[in-house]
């Protein structure tokens, strides 16, 4: 243990991120001062919100500055602690970054820290930020009631993986939207979506028609773009459009034109709504109360990609936009 590996941003990407945008770095294992923990981490969360970071957007968070540790959620165990409230052994979740240890005193990088030992893909997944995202953005926006018609984009990512499952355990038929026929199966089979749709392959205008005959009550959007479009052209009465991600314009160069089918908002009376996550940061301990209950009793189920190497992050990273993970994509790091 005398050596830190660490990824930091060596570039900012302009259009698809590249391996060569981080910069692989060795360091010093950090010291914990007084009221310090030092956490070795397990596995390391890759996540779209990142590529923001490293573009320097100030939209909703700090840019990430250049030669900079890679933000990163991850989870991990404290292995040394000068803090009473932190006992060694315990595991514990929060921005530590690309690395394999990392100092705090918990206020500097806020963690959680757990009371008893979870699954780490489980605590990165469903009980981390995009569990939680797929919990205020479908509960407490989207707001589907018995019967309605749900339509997740992306659904075979880390969050709208979780935002459909949620809306079954509302009592709404939900039909996801995904890029592979494999990625339709699992929504199918085994995460108990209604309905999925191949957008590679399908004709979605002729099977949302087919499979929302009185229109979509709420869309959870992951993806932007035509889709967006296509989904708007479909609202029902007072519909519910909750915009959680635009994949189709993280590698854009130039922003795309709006939708056509907008003011279908007004005709509808429908309403869309944003939002960002630590928005509810007062409330993540009911989210992570509520998924660790639903995950218990079987009726949420949590999907990852585990790549195993730290040295594989930066592939990883561009994998992920490329479409390559089911389910929450992340790194273990021995």
């Amino acid at each position: 243990m005398h050596v830190n590996r660490q990824y930091v941003l060596a570039n900012r990407p302009v259009g698809p991120i590249q391996e060569t945008d981080l910069a692989y770095r060795e360091s010093p294992v950090p010291v914990p001062g007084p009221e310090e923990v030092l956490v070795k981490t397990a596995y390391i969360s890759l996540d779209p919100s990142m590529k923001g970071q490293m573009e320097a957007r100030t939209d909703y968070t700090a840019p990430q500055a250049l030669g900079e540790v890679m933000r990163a959620r991850a989870v991990g165990t404290i292995i040394q602690s000068s803090n009473p409230r932190h006992p060694v052994g315990a595991q514990v979740f929060g921005f530590f970054g690309m690395q394999d240890f990392a100092v705090t005193d918990g206020r500097r990088i806020p963690f959680h820290q757990y009371s008893v030992p979870v699954d780490p893909e489980v605590a990165l997944g469903l009980l981390g930020g995009t569990g939680m995202t797929a919990y205020f953005g479908m509960l407490d926006i989207g707001r589907p009631r018995r019967g309605d018609t749900v339509v997740v984009s992306g659904a075979a990512g880390a969050t709208g993986s979780i935002a459909g499952q949620l809306a079954r355990l509302r009592g709404a038929r939900v039909i996801g939207i995904a890029g592979t026929a494999e990625k339709c199966s699992v929504l199918r089979e085994e995460l108990g979506f209604d309905e999925a749709l191949n957008y590679r392959e399908d004709n979605l205008s002729e099977g949302l028609d087919a499979m929302c005959p009185h229109g979509i009550d709420v869309f959870f959007d992951n993806v932007g773009g035509e889709i967006l479009d296509l989904c708007l052209a479909r609202l029902a009465q007072r519909a519910r459009v909750v915009i959680c991600g635009g994949i189709s314009r993280y590698n854009a160069t130039t922003l795309p034109p709006g939708p056509v089918n907008y003011f279908n908002l007004v005709y509808r009376r429908a309403r869309m709504e944003g939002f960002i996550l630590s928005d509810y940061s007062a409330r993540f301990d009911e989210a992570r109360t509520a998924l660790q209950s639903w995950h218990a009793s079987g009726v949420v189920r949590q999907r990852s990609t585990v790549v195993r190497g730290f040295d594989k992050l930066p592939n990883a990273l561009v994998r992920l936009f490329d479409g390559a993970n089911t389910g929450k994509m992340m790194v273990r790091t021995d």
